[in-house]
């Protein structure tokens, strides 16, 4: 044989013997990270945001092609965040001045026994087009949301300024009781997006009872809420409505919300979801309940405008979201997480995406969320996961359709390898993966992983959020 060949082929002998070794090297290096699928903890309903306010006439005044890439940036599962819960808000005010969202019984009827007069524009302010075009996108979860009855209903005669329900606990009105009347209203504003084909799944009948403002709100302690569903659950019922859950009570923060748990205790078989905003306190640990509970209303409200991932931990950055997700989720047990606004104008971080003009402008924090919503998808279950290595925040969910998606959050300088096992869960073997990645650089991007045996193995850049995506597809079942 000639020398050259056999030098050639030393070369190379020692040369794969050398990419064997690193590979081996970098395995070993790695932390095992096991996702225990028998482990099974809450339920995800999903992840969304909303276009109250007349947010969606904002929307819907952009070119015919920036509407659709603001619909598919918001709810496209291929093209964007692939959100899967929207929240609509339902109208209190007699007009649409400033942003306020319209009633759909503007006037009095003359008293709570009156015949009501609904008026229905088929548009409610814009929100009944962004529901269809989110229903084009596969949502499935739409919570209507009252932020206040209409003020003629009230003990303050107007839809803003606080004020409570007539006929609730401690709200006598010269004008009678109104319970009855306003779950009509609500029942009533349920029909009208049924005959739109447009299913509303969730109604809430109050925002913020702990709070008044000089817009739409109204006072509720946690025994009139209660009063109140006490009508409204029976007044669904003879509508044939009984699959809209009833979502309680919107509290301005969490711990507020946990607090008036043990006021809601008569109709507790009455409710479907409990609800409360991060704005006093954020959530971080389970509320004392048994139903599945969303965290519905967070922003940085008044931080300047800024699209970054990562600057300096800011409250407007995407990698704070990510984080803020996972520790509602994780620590918290929550089944859902919502952002106030999808889209809109103006220069602060209230929103996801930013209109301006007739651009549309998607900030980290949509990709945060998107981040979650496109692989942790509605009905997929949390489950157990141990062995992270220090600084990489860890989360396990199993999918309806089988699929295991695990989230690495590194809040660290510095890569950080992992390998990635699955058990359990009737021999769970997966034999494809995938890997996605959002950073400074990267929109929930394609990233390098490799399957062997079952394991996965990756490296989580710092200050980055990496999705693993483990299927076991057909020919393995075989």
């Amino acid at each position: 044989m000639p020398l050259l060949l056999l030098i050639t082929i030393a070369v190379f002998l020692s040369l794969t013997g050398l990419v064997r070794s690193a590979s081996l090297e970098d395995r070993q290096s790695g932390n095992t990270v096991t996702v225990s699928l028998d482990q099974r903890y809450q339920t995800i309903d999903g992840f969304g945001c909303s276009e109250a306010f007349q947010r969606a006439v904002q929307m819907s005044k952009l070119s015919e092609e920036q509407q659709q890439y603001a619909l598919d940036l918001l709810f496209s599962t291929t093209k964007g965040a692939g959100l899967s819960i929207l929240r609509n808000g339902i109208g209190s005010s007699p007009d649409m001045s400033s942003d306020h969202m319209v009633s759909i019984q503007p006037k009095s009827p003359g008293g709570p026994s009156s015949t009501p007069n609904y008026v229905w524009d088929g548009s409610d302010n814009k929100q009944l087009w962004v529901s269809q075009e989110a229903i084009k996108r596969g949502v499935r979860t739409i919570y209507a949301n009252a932020w206040s009855a209409p003020g003629y209903m009230k003990t303050n005669g107007n839809d803003a300024n606080g004020g409570t329900l007539c006929g609730v606990s401690g709200a006598s009105c010269s004008t009678g009781d109104w319970k009855q009347a306003y779950a009509d209203y609500l029942v009533q504003y349920v029909k009208y997006y049924l005959e739109s084909n447009v299913t509303i799944t969730h109604l809430g009948f109050v925002n913020e009872p702990d709070l008044t403002t000089s817009y739409a709100s109204m006072r509720f302690s946690g025994s009139q809420a209660a009063d109140f569903i006490k009508v409204l659950h029976p007044t669904l019922e003879k509508a044939n409505l009984s699959t809209v859950g009833i979502n309680c009570c919107d509290t301005e923060g969490w711990g507020s919300q946990a607090s008036m748990l043990s006021q809601l205790s008569s109709v507790d078989s009455l409710i479907s979801t409990i609800t409360a905003h991060s704005y006093t306190s954020s959530p971080g640990s389970p509320m004392n309940t048994r139903h599945r509970v969303w965290q519905t209303e967070a922003a940085d409200l008044n931080g300047q405008w800024q699209g970054g991932w990562y600057s300096s931990g800011g409250a407007g950055d995407g990698m704070t979201w990510a984080n803020n997700i996972y520790t509602a989720i994780v620590n918290a047990n929550a089944s859902g997480y919502l952002y106030w606004i999808g889209a809109q104008t103006g220069v602060t971080n209230s929103k996801l995406i930013r209109i301006d003009g007739d651009n549309v402008s998607p900030s980290k924090r949509l990709w945060a969320f998107g981040q979650w919503s496109r692989f942790v998808r509605p009905g997929a279950v949390r489950v157990g996961v141990q062995g992270a290595p220090s600084g990489l925040r860890t989360a396990a969910f199993q999918n309806v359709d089988g699929s295991v998606a695990v989230q690495f959050i590194n809040g660290g300088g510095s890569a950080a390898s992992v390998q990635v096992k699955a058990g359990g869960g009737d021999g769970f073997s997966p034999n494809a993966a995938a890997a996605f990645i959002t950073d400074n650089s990267h929109d929930i991007s394609e990233f390098n992983v490799s399957l062997s045996d079952g394991t996965a193995v990756t490296s989580v850049p710092g200050r980055a959020m990496v999705t693993i995506v483990l299927k076991q597809e057909a020919a393995a079942l075989a």
